[in-house]
């Protein structure tokens, strides 16, 4: 059966690579493009921010501009373009609202965030796009919903539309004055007597997706059932309750080019799934580097996070002492309250061969830290998806996390009668809880048979975005009514014992180690450095300059139903490869 294309409009406040303050900009920036390449027309559109790269705004399209109503304001509406990675990304221009010296922290973000979800849904027809979802995300598209049900649907345009509405984190809800459902978004008196759009006698934004999507997501399973309990639902528990029918729960995914062991120039050994003296070679690194014991039989845990009660600090500061005493090392990496960077920071000083605190946030020492260490400590009071666990396996660390929302959906506490399991894990909020389970995996770190196993299971997990996508793709077929086509499920292979080789913890030697391999390497790449398009998978080809994921399946597709290229120059062929992108590529490629 042929898969059924779908139109998907993605609407966020923020997507990498052009503006990123938290986890958002992440799923705004890799599931439209995962989309795409599960064959569908997915768009995304942002609002044009001061702070998004020159580099970016230089290669925007004015598409149209035009002026609108936001209630009795009336106001400009440009709309720009350019396509990113092969996803096309519009930005809502209005100097007024979005040339700010802050994203969400201004005076009117009410109407900011109002004119932006009824900008998105205005230029649709002049734009000449017709989605069969749009997608909004968190409180600042909240009111997207309503004002579609309000306002749009009946209009011949948009009648077969449907809304998808995804919270990233209840939290932070847009609550503002109950003026604001009147004067800014201009809904009539009976929207507010509904109580659909009021919590606690003020507009509360995320109350308006929630209660006027066709369809309601998060981010985990599990986030899903605990937002309708009053302990993790922030008041707005009894609203998700009316909507359970309506109600989802999907694991974000993180992307594999960007966290891939074998490939990441920011850790000093690279390292697959089978090469696990070579991830014991970044540990030893790290040891170094961070002024810790270099051993490579004492085990890492590490801990990058914002630091944070809701991250669990409380419960490591409550066995502080008693975690050092199993041990173990510990390296943190973060920023956060200052009673716990100033505790932590005193700690360092009593445990100088075992902890290193480091305040402050560098993605290159992150990589290594997930590289190096043996474990990973998630102790978290709540958390709605989580992503560094998934990076951990990735890396083949193995995490050591509370039983809550994401956390809970993706590692399997390890069970020693049957040897299944990804992690270890606590159920309740308690710090001797996570301390017992810390002196578990420390015990069963020392059993090199068994810890092997688990290392080389975490490192054959696929929490890629391909797989979020296609979940996704169930969800928005189902709301529109269409049947989308079913992967064969492939049998996993067998796992098989991959040897732990100690390297010995000299400085000199691995010092001149990494050299040998960098001058072995540099050799390799000199002999043949081209990379041949008729061999080449599609994460090799998308290394290349301006290619990226989606020229590089389309590559491989072409390659697939055409066969082998006959020249390098036949490259130009495949859809969106124009002699310009075939040139900056030329003298990389052969056949």
């Amino acid at each position: 059966m042929k898969k059924e294309k779908m139109k998907i409009l993605f609407v966020a406040s923020e997507a990498d690579p052009f503006i990123k303050t938290g986890g958002l900009a992440d799923v705004a920036g890799s599931l439209p493009q995962a989309l795409i390449e599960e064959g569908h027309d997915v768009r995304l559109v942002i609002p044009q921010y001061r702070q998004i790269p020159e580099k970016y705004q230089e290669k925007m399209e004015s598409v149209c501009y035009f002026r609108t109503k936001l209630a009795w304001r009336d106001r400009y509406l440009g709309v720009n373009y350019l396509e990113e990675d092969g996803v096309p990304v519009y930005f809502v221009d209005n100097k007024h609202y979005f040339d700010r010296d802050s994203l969400y922290e201004n005076q009117d973000k009410h109407e900011q965030y109002a004119f932006f979800s009824q900008a998105v849904l205005d230029m649709l027809p002049v734009i000449g796009f017709q989605p069969d979802v749009i997608h909004a995300n968190d409180w600042q598209t909240g009111p997207l919903p309503v004002l579609f049900a309000d306002r749009y649907r009946q209009q011949d345009f948009y009648k077969d539309m449907k809304t998808v509405f995804t919270i990233h984190n209840i939290r932070y809800q847009g609550q503002f004055g109950p003026e604001v459902a009147g004067d800014v978004l201009a809904l009539g008196q009976n929207h507010w007597d509904s109580g659909k759009v009021r919590h606690n006698g003020l507009t509360n934004y995320m109350k308006c997706g929630i209660m006027y999507a066709d369809h309601i997501t998060t981010v985990s399973e599990s986030y899903a059932q605990e937002i309708q309990t009053s302990y993790f639902g922030e008041g707005l528990d009894y609203a998700l309750r009316l909507r359970g029918d309506d109600l989802s729960g999907i694991v974000n995914g993180i992307s594999y080019d960007k966290f891939n062991p074998a490939a990441d120039e920011n850790i000093p050994v690279r390292y697959s799934k089978g090469e696990i003296d070579k991830k014991i070679a970044n540990k030893i690194h790290i040891q170094q580097k961070m002024g810790l014991k270099v051993d490579a039989d004492i085990p890492l845990i590490g801990f990058i996070s914002r630091l944070v009660e809701q991250k669990g600090l409380d419960l490591v500061k409550a066995v502080f002492d008693e975690i050092l005493e199993t041990g173990a090392q510990l390296l943190i990496l973060g920023t956060g309250y200052r009673e716990y960077e100033d505790f932590l920071k005193a700690k360092e000083s009593e445990y100088q061969d075992n902890l290193s605190v480091n305040i402050m946030y560098d993605s290159k020492l992150a990589n290594q830290i997930y590289a190096g260490s043996d474990m990973f400590l998630m102790p978290s009071r709540y958390e709605p998806c989580g992503l560094s666990q998934l990076i951990s396996f990735r890396y083949g660390t193995i995490p050591i996390v509370r039983e809550t929302g994401g956390l809970n959906d993706t590692v399997i506490s390890y069970k020693e009668e049957t040897g299944e399991g990804t992690g270890f894990t606590f159920a309740d909020y308690n710090a001797h809880n996570m301390l017992y389970t810390i002196q578990r995996a420390v015990s069963f770190y020392e059993q090199k048979g068994v810890w092997n196993k688990l290392v080389s299971r975490v490192m054959n997990l696929d929490y890629s975005w391909h797989n979020s996508a296609r979940k996704y793709e169930d969800l928005y077929a189902d709301l529109v009514g269409i049947e989308v086509e079913k992967e064969t499920v492939e049998t996993k292979e067998a796992e098989t014992p991959v040897d732990i080789k100690v390297y010995e913890p000299q400085v000199t030697d691995i010092v001149e180690t990494k050299a040998s391999k960098e001058a072995e390497k540099a050799e390799a790449e000199q002999e043949d450095k081209l990379i041949n398009i008729n061999t080449a998978s599609a994460a090799e080809l998308s290394q290349l300059d301006g290619i990226g994921n989606a020229y590089a399946e389309r590559i491989v597709a072409y390659r697939d139903e055409n066969g082998p290229f006959s020249a390098a120059g036949d490259l130009t062929a495949v859809k969106g490869i124009g002699k310009k992108k075939y040139q900056n590529i030329a003298e990389m490629i052969k056949v």
